[in-house]
């Protein structure tokens, strides 16, 4: 056990002699959580928003004020016909317009209906848009609702589950997370290893009487320490800074993520033991991890509209199933049995990649 110990705190020494490595361990998940969280968002603020005033009265009045008082629209002016608001959306001046129309069969302002235009250049946030609109504007007023009608969908109102503000943070933190753990754990791991060889220094493990499945829990165990309070520093800026829920059990975020940090972690050795250099060991790392954790995991794009072939790609990306099952615990507030497919396939995962890590490491040198 003091053999055990000894290469554990050799192992740390390393890590905390390199200030800069510190540094770049505990400044990057900081980073990347303020980028995302704010600088990089998907959320509604400030459309630049159009009214047709044709054919306004007090009711679509109030309707449009109550509009203007959200932060998601901007009334940047009216105009008199739906002609005029098109060309102002095509000469990029708006963004969205609003036209209050009557239908026929109503009388009065039983049958008030709301037209909306929006720019689809960007899809996605056209889709957003109308739903932030649809949202608000289909809010009861006198006792009545009105219907939308639009290119996108029409309703009488929407009803968004587990993110009712559509808040971009609520999807990006989970898989910082997922990427984070896996680039930093591997990362840093597959070089440790690596290290002794060049530094010549792997004479010493291999005529030491600890046996190679002690070398390397040894070397993992300084990275497992860090990785958690990566994961603490992580969590505690989703919850007091980007207001992210936790909903879900701590214990279980907390039990997979250990998990999702042990299978990291152990394919990080794995790496190191394939490699030569600290050079390759990084290169490999980045080239595996990096673009299939951005692309293929879910963290940007849905795994459902990617072609057949990237779907079944994707089945062998571990973050994938940590991310889902994070966004089930966290978001969704979920008990651990609806996330047993993915503790399941990350123990898969976890359990291989330690096999065949101790398949290469080599008892000798060569």
């Amino acid at each position: 056990m003091k053999q055990f110990i000894s290469f554990v705190i050799k192992e740390a020494k390393h890590i905390m002699r390199d200030k800069r490595t510190m540094l770049i361990l505990f400044g990057m998940p900081v980073v990347m959580m303020l980028l995302f969280g704010f600088a990089i968002t998907t959320d509604v603020k400030n459309v630049r928003t159009v009214v047709v005033t044709s054919q306004m009265n007090h009711l679509t009045q109030a309707a449009v004020e109550r509009l203007a008082q959200s932060e998601y629209f901007t009334i940047t002016q009216t105009v008199s016909t739906p002609q005029e608001a098109e060309r102002l959306i095509r000469s990029q001046k708006a963004d969205m317009s609003l036209n209050p129309t009557l239908s026929p069969r109503g009388e009065g302002n039983n049958n008030l209906q709301w037209q909306i235009m929006v720019d689809g250049s960007d899809p996605n946030m056209a889709q957003q848009w109308t739903t932030y609109a649809q949202s608000i504007l289909s809010q009861p007023f006198g006792g009545k609702h009105y219907s939308l009608s639009s290119s996108i969908g029409e309703g009488l109102g929407v009803r968004l589950l587990y993110n009712p503000q559509m808040k971009s943070a609520y999807n990006f933190v989970p898989a910082i997370m997922g990427m984070l753990m896996m680039l930093i754990c591997a990362m840093m791991t597959s070089i440790s290893i690596v290290r002794e060889k060049e530094r010549s220094t792997m004479e010493v493990l291999l005529v030491s009487p600890i046996r190679p499945l002690m070398v390397i829990i040894a070397k993992a165990v300084p990275y497992l320490v860090l990785a958690f309070g990566i994961l603490i520093t992580i969590l505690l800026m989703a919850r007091f800074v980007l207001d992210v829920p936790l909903l879900g059990s701590l214990f279980w975020i907390l039990a997979i993520s250990t998990l999702y940090i042990l299978l990291a972690l152990s394919l990080g050795l794995l790496i190191s033991n394939v490699a030569q250099t600290q050079l390759v060991a990084l290169l490999l790392s980045a080239m595996v991890l990096l673009m299939p954790v951005l692309m293929l995991s879910g963290m940007m794009f849905p795994i459902e509209s990617m072609p057949n072939i990237l779907q079944w790609i994707s089945i062998v990306i571990p973050p994938r199933y940590y991310i889902e099952a994070m966004r089930k615990l966290m978001i969704m507030g979920v008990g651990v049995g609806e996330v047993m497919k993915e503790i399941a396939v990350l123990a898969g995962f976890t359990t291989f990649f330690l096999i065949l890590a101790l398949m290469k490491f080599n008892t000798r040198l060569e």
